[in-house]
């Protein structure tokens, strides 16, 4: 996430140039992290799996995602510290599901419903703290109303078969995946679109004053 609700610049400070290109420094990490995970749900969709591999591919997606969540810069030092304690818990709930002797399909659906519920609701909560500073939080709000749907469908009937599992954490991946490369590409270009939308207002600005001096000048 790159932001929380009530941080200063959620509360209307406006994003400094400085921050921007510290943000958008992780637009390449961010992409890789979509095309793993798109390359993860094609996998997800296409190997018979068993129980006991699915539950240790969907742990090693978990350790996988909270590395990068770790590795994620926000707008200050508070977000910083909020990334690092997902990601913890993200990277300490794969390794459990990797390390349980037996997982049965209860269990890892827990997992996985829970996750997804509480990652989908930090970035949408995310999304709506930078929505007057980043033109394209939207994708953020996309990605956490995609989320948050796909935990709860895994937790509504946690004893349902392997396939079902297959197909939530698949769609996950696979969508998640592509939102993530697409916001990554969006977030490369943040330094640039905020200066653009400087130059613009303070064209504008310079307008409006040209024009109030040309109409003292002809009075």
């Amino acid at each position: 996430m790159f932001a929380l609700p009530g941080t200063p610049y959620a509360l209307g400070q406006k994003l400094s140039r400085r921050t921007a290109e510290r943000i958008a420094s992780g637009w390449s990490m961010l992409l890789l992290n979509g095309l793993l995970l798109i390359v993860a749900g094609v996998l997800i969709f296409s190997i018979d799996w068993t129980i006991r591999s699915l539950a240790t591919f969907i742990g090693a997606l978990f350790i996988f995602q909270g590395l990068m969540e770790v590795l994620t810069s926000g707008i200050d030092d508070r977000v910083r510290g909020a990334n690092v304690l997902t990601g913890l818990l993200s990277i300490a709930a794969g390794i459990a599901i990797v390390a349980w002797p037996a997982p049965g399909l209860v269990a890892v659906a827990v997992f996985l419903g829970a996750w997804l519920i509480v990652v989908g609701t930090l970035t949408i909560s995310s999304s709506l703290a930078v929505r007057d500073l980043m033109p394209d939080w939207w994708l953020l709000l996309i990605m956490g109303l995609l989320e948050v749907p796909l935990g709860v469908l895994a937790l509504a009937d946690p004893g349902a078969t392997l396939a079902a599992l297959i197909t939530v954490s698949g769609i996950w991946a696979v969508a998640i995946g592509v939102a993530r490369v697409v916001f990554s590409l969006e977030l490369k270009r943040l330094p640039y679109k905020l200066e653009r939308g400087d130059a613009a207002h303070t064209n504008d600005g310079a307008q409006v004053v040209g024009g109030e001096r040309a109409s003292a000048t002809t009075a």
